[in-house]
Parts: structure tokens; sequence; C-alpha cells
């Protein structure tokens, strides 16, 4: 049986979470599904918690990366802004890099592990 050994990264800022693999995940849903709402949805998460990591996204950063129009007649919709891609393949890239690194070490662990 071989262990799984999983490297989470998050980026800490002045001792809170300003971006991690969940909000990446949200980040890349709202892309794709074009609404916070359904974004929300798709991942089977409330709509008030995809609102409260939107919001602590945007204040975390120098500029946000979501931005949202509100509904009417023909409903509101969410979009990465410029900043929100950016940071959001910077992270990506990050993790990748990070797993790479990391994966020079599994073997060791592994022998280790129960």
């Amino acid at each position: 049986m071989s262990a799984a050994i999983e490297i989470k990264a998050r980026v800490i800022a002045k001792g809170e979470r300003a971006f991690g693999p969940g909000k990446a995940d949200l980040l890349e849903m709202i892309a794709s599904e074009g609404s916070i709402s359904r974004a929300a949805k798709a991942m089977e998460m409330s709509y008030s918690r995809a609102w409260q990591l939107v919001d602590a996204m945007n204040g975390a950063f120098r500029r946000p990366l979501v931005a949202s129009s509100a509904g009417g007649k023909r409903g509101g919709g969410a979009k990465l802004t410029r900043q929100g891609e950016e940071v959001l393949a910077l992270y990506r890239e990050m993790e990748a890099r990070l797993k790479d690194d990391a994966d020079a070490f599994f073997s060791d662990f592994e022998k280790r592990l129960k």
C-alpha cells in the first residue's frame, strides 16, 4: 500500500489566509460559471460562504480579484478581473512547482509512514 502525501500551498498575509486551494478553486469556478451563485452551487457551497471568500480575497489584494454586477431583469454576474486571472495563474504555477519539489521527498516519507 502506497502512502498518499499532499502538499497544500497557502498564501498568508498579515496573519490572514489571503489565498489557498479552496479560493483558487472558487475563482476557477466563477470564471467558468460567470456567477458567484452558480459557482457556489457547482461547488456545493453556500452562496453566503462563497461571498465571504470573494470579499476576503478582494480585501486581501491591492486590486479586486472578482468583479460582480447586481442582479436585475437580466440577472447579475461575476468575472475575474485581470488581477484575479494573474493571481490564479501565479498560484497554480507555485502549486505545481511545490508539488514537483515535494515529489523528490515522497519515497523517503513512504518508507517511514505506516
